[in-house]
This record gives structure tokens, C-alpha cells and sequence, in this order.
């Protein structure tokens, strides 16, 4: 049986741990070292089975805590080639990380990690999908303005997604942000609305996905209820009913749950 859970998901800070009875990954480290090792004391988890950290961008609050980790748990690091080379250009990464670019697949002791092509605003913004040794497809998906038919493939199938539902359109538009940050977080290189997000669930469910992990959301630009119930009525037009059909919850730090699939 595999394990999901986001220990940190929003704005400042997004880590998710994913484990089976071998081993761990968690993809991203957006908080610092101390904070994701707390997290996970928080669930009764062990940071010492963590086998490898992947990485979908450089932007901060993906990797604050990288360098730290690595050199607590000496893992490695995994993440599309621009992305390891943006990493080591800031100094995110200590020197002896041991740094494995993923351009498409690549197959660990715990299953194999799909890495595909994420819409952002910088290069090789990636989001992955892991096939565990267990029979599950997880995916992780966030940070990106629009989604693209090569993320709907990789998508499709997954037991269990965690998707971005950043921003509900009205508050972006009627929000304090500079008109310039409006644009960005709302074009097709920025970040999925609420709307966006709840477009795409219905083929996800019909491509078997009946776990959503509605993430990345801002504190600013959105409610988590208001990412729920925009979701979660796109579902209702569909036919689907709720705790019958599909699991739903929104990825806080406050409120940690751990899936089981």
C-alpha cells in the first residue's frame, strides 16, 4: 500500500511525500529542512526513507529547503536537465549531490517516474507521474498556465492526482497584486484557476483518477471552499457524486492528510 501526502502546498512553501513499504520520495522542498523533517514526525513518517527528491522548478518555494536536506539524507536529485543546471547555477544543490536528469522516464527501485513538460515560467518546469511497484499511478501537477495535451497523457490513469487550483479569476482580477503579476499568474505560463483546474477532472475521472488533491493555492487569490465547490460542481455536471465516486480535499498545511491507495 502507498502513501500520499502534501506537507507544505501553496504560495510560500510545497513538498509532497510519496511512500510504499521500500522506500520514499517527495518531490519539491519548498520548506526549510526543519520544517519538512517536522512535517513528517508530524505523520509518524521517517525522513531516513527517502530515497530521492524530485524537483519540478527552481523557483523558491519549491526548493528553500533543498541544500539542507541533501545534505542531511544524502539522496539524490531528480529533475529535467534545465532544471538541474538552474539549480546548481543559484547554489541550490551542495557540490557532491549526486544530480540524475529525467527527460522523460526513469525506472527506480520503487517504480518508474515519468517526467513530462509543465506550461511556466521558466525552463524545464516539469510535472511527474510515478507508476509504484505497488499498481498505483501517482501524479503531481502544479505550476502551469495552461494544461497541454502531453499533460492529459501522462495524467490519464493516475490513481491519484494533485492538481493546481491556484486562483479563483475574480479575486486575481479585483486583488492588490501590480497588473504585470496579474497577467503572469494568469497567462498561459503562470498558474491554473480554479475554473481551469475543474475542467479538466471529469476525463480524469473517466480515465480512472477517483483521488484529487486540489494544490498550490493561493492565499490571496483564492478559498480553499470556493477551489472545493468550483471542483467539485464540474464533477456534479458530470454525474459524479462525491465520497461515492471520488475523494476530494485541498492540500493545507494545517490540516496534513495521508492517502492511502
Amino acid at each position: 500500500m502507498a502513501k500520499f501526502c502534501p506537507l507544505f502546498s501553496g504560495s510560500k512553501a510545497n513538498c509532497t511525500y510519496i511512500s510504499t513499504v521500500n522506500g520514499a520520495f517527495l518531490v519539491d522542498a519548498g520548506a526549510s529542512c526543519k520544517s519538512i523533517i517536522k512535517a513528517l514526525d508530524e505523520i509518524n513518517e521517517d525522513a531516513e526513507k527517502i530515497k530521492a527528491i524530485l524537483i519540478t522548478h527552481e523557483h523558491s518555494d519549491h526548493i528553500k529547503g533543498l541544500k539542507s536536506l541533501c545534505k542531511k539524507l544524502n539522496v539524490p536529485v531528480m529533475a529535467s536537465s534545465a532544471t538541474l543546471n538552474a539549480l546548481r547555477n543559484i547554489g541550490a544543490v551542495t557540490e557532491d549531490t549526486e544530480l540524475l536528469a529525467i527527460d522523460k522516464s526513469f525506472e527506480t527501485q520503487l517504480g518508474i517516474i515519468n517526467r513530462f513538460d509543465t506550461m511556466h515560467d521558466c525552463d524545464g518546469s516539469s510535472g511527474y507521474s510515478i507508476e509504484l511497484n505497488e499498481g498505483v499511478k501517482i501524479s503531481v501537477c502544479t505550476d502551469l498556465g495552461v494544461v497541454t495535451p502531453l499533460v492529459r497523457e501522462n495524467l490519464y490513469g493516475s490513481n491519484l492526482v494533485l492538481i493546481e487550483s491556484n486562483h479563483d479569476l475574480r479575486m486575481l482580477q479585483s486583488g492588490p497584486y501590480p497588473p504585470e503579476l496579474k497577467l503572469r499568474i494568469a497567462g498561459e505560463r503562470g498558474h491554473l484557476s480554479n475554473s481551469a483546474c475543474a475542467s479538466e477532472l471529469s476525463q480524469l475521472l473517466k480515465k480512472g483518477t477517483t483521488r484529487f488533491v486540489l494544490g498550490h493555492i493561493s492565499e490571496n487569490n483564492n478559498l480553499p471552499a470556493l477551489a472545493l465547490r468550483t471542483s467539485q460542481a464540474a464533477l456534479m455536471d458530470a454525474g459524479a457524486e462525491k465520497d461515492r465516486d471520488y475523494i476530494m480535499y485541498c492540500a493545507l498545511k494545517e490540516n496534513r492528510e495521508i492517502l492511502y491507495i
